[in-house]
């Protein structure tokens, strides 16, 4: 098999001794902190996945601005986690590992993925030291692994444990705010094939696997990563220049700052977030958008996106504060089911698991059903609201129909409706409800996420002879596959 290479390992050439005067070389000392960054992110994925309470997903942890070597973190991360169950094996067969090492378990499973798998360790740290002493006995615990399992080479090994990765189109949203959708086809253009999505008008398709982490038009906000499900959120509120909207849940605010695009700088946009660290990141989203200096209210002056620090449920609908608000976006918090491809879930030891099942992940998904009905009953209370809607990044039906189900009479006494948004959208609601047409579902088999959108609009302006709500062929236990009940 060929050995697996990180940008996190120092060259061959470097690998055990430090420059003439003693000190480390530049790759050392970039090895030496990618590792103990990859460590710390590690430890926080493991810890997160297994209470069922994740921080973030790996993504977002390591493109944290804590992390400095990204490139280096992410591939370390990733294919420590491709490799783990292989790790934990060889390492319980060795029995190299005291209480001080398994206190840092997860900068050993780091530092042995790059024994085995990737470039020679270099000798700059007391762990790198501690298992480059013992690597005989690393190596010959794989040995022993690759025999008790009938195997004849690592390849055939990792066969039996790894989860291939889900092939998926990258889709950037244009911040037109900072740039027309044309001129950034024209300049993404430059290094890669770009397609116009045929659904949301500032959404981009460009080949799987593009890195785009680094490229200019990313870095100064011109361009967002963002997918396609999570960009037609915003587009199905559709709210008009000059109104003025509140974002319940917003961070880390690429919808929020894709509210303040359709709404062309003019009008108020209320950013409510109640985690205080996701406050941090939400602003920097905003200020990197450009939209914390675009806006301009009724009286013709600079008005910024206003970001509360505070529970989107204390909010009170009768205070003057919130008269005038118009629409509302509710991307509650859930269980991230539908994009744990993109979340790379598929490398967590949960996964493997079939944690699904499991009854603490069950109490788990009640709870946050609960929080969501009450926040969208919340939304819903709010007396200038026209348009409100209610999103998940989920797969289940607790979280999805369940809630919409469940708040649909009130909704109902304060003159909502169930409207339909993208009636082009084939995948609709599950049929558990009289009105579950009207929802959109995207498919985590077909589009390789899994999204729910609902759409509340109040006053009887729905008008199903000019506003077909889908296809006369429709029938969702065909046309989307992936969802649990």
């Amino acid at each position: 098999m060929a050995r697996t290479k990180t940008a996190a390992t120092a060259p061959s050439g470097a690998s055990a001794k430090t420059s003439r005067n003693g000190r480390l070389s530049n790759a050392e000392r970039s090895a030496y902190f990618a590792r103990r960054e990859a460590a710390k992110v590690l430890r926080l994925v493991l810890r997160g996945d297994a209470r069922r309470r994740a921080v973030g997903s790996i993504k977002s942890l390591v493109y944290s601005p804590s992390v400095k070597n990204k490139k280096a973190t992410f591939a370390l991360v990733c294919q420590t986690l491709k490799h783990l169950s292989i790790i934990k094996q060889v390492l319980d067969s060795a029995s190299i590992l005291n209480s001080k090492w398994k206190r840092q378990e997860e900068l050993v499973y780091i530092l042995t993925y790059d024994i085995l798998f990737g470039q020679e360790i270099s000798l700059v740290g007391d762990a790198e030291k501690f298992l480059m002493l013992h690597k005989g006995a690393i190596q010959s615990a794989l040995a022993r692994l690759l025999v008790r399992n009938k195997v004849k080479s690592i390849e055939d090994l990792m066969a039996l444990y790894q989860t291939p990765d889900v092939p998926k189109p990258r889709y950037v949203r244009v911040n037109t705010l900072k740039m027309d959708v044309d001129s950034a086809v024209l300049e993404l253009g430059k290094q890669f094939v770009v397609q116009k999505d045929d659904l949301v008008p500032d959404l981009l398709i460009l080949p799987p696997g593009c890195d785009l982490h680094d490229h200019p038009l990313i870095v100064n906000g011109c361009v967002f990563l963002q997918g396609k499900a999570s960009s037609m959120v915003a587009a199905a509120l559709a709210p008009k220049p000059g109104w003025k909207v509140l974002d319940a849940c917003s961070a880390p605010g690429n919808k929020t700052v894709h509210l303040a695009a359709l709404m062309k700088g003019k009008g108020k946009i209320v950013a409510c977030e109640l985690n205080k660290e996701r406050v941090r990141r939400l602003k920097d989203t905003i200020k990197l958008s450009g939209a914390a200096s675009i806006f301009i209210n009724s009286l013709n002056q600079p008005e910024d996106i206003e970001v509360l620090h505070g529970d989107f449920l204390n909010l009170d609908p009768k205070d003057p504060a919130y008269s005038e608000v118009r629409a509302i976006l509710l991307d509650p918090s859930c269980s991230g089911s539908g994009t744990a491809a993109e979340r790379l879930d598929h490398l967590l030891p949960s996964h493997a698991s079939g944690h699904t099942a499991d009854p603490t992940e069950m109490e788990r998904l009640n709870k946050l059903s609960a929080f969501q009905k009450k926040a969208l009953r919340h939304a819903l209370s709010f007396p200038g609201v026209e348009r409100v809607v209610y999103s998940t990044c989920s797969i289940h039906q607790v979280e999805n129909e369940d809630v919409i189900k469940s708040v649909l009479p009130i909704a109902m006494s304060f003159g909502f409706q169930l409207a339909t948004s993208f009636p082009q959208w084939n995948c609709r609601g599950l049929p558990v409800f009289e009105g579950s047409e009207h929802l959109l579902r995207t498919d985590p088999v077909e589009d390789k996420e899994g999204f729910f959108i609902a759409l509340f609009v109040k006053g009887n302006i729905i008008d199903r002879s000019k506003n077909p709500t889908m296809p006369s062929s429709y029938n969702s236990k065909e046309t989307c596959s992936g969802f649990e009940k």
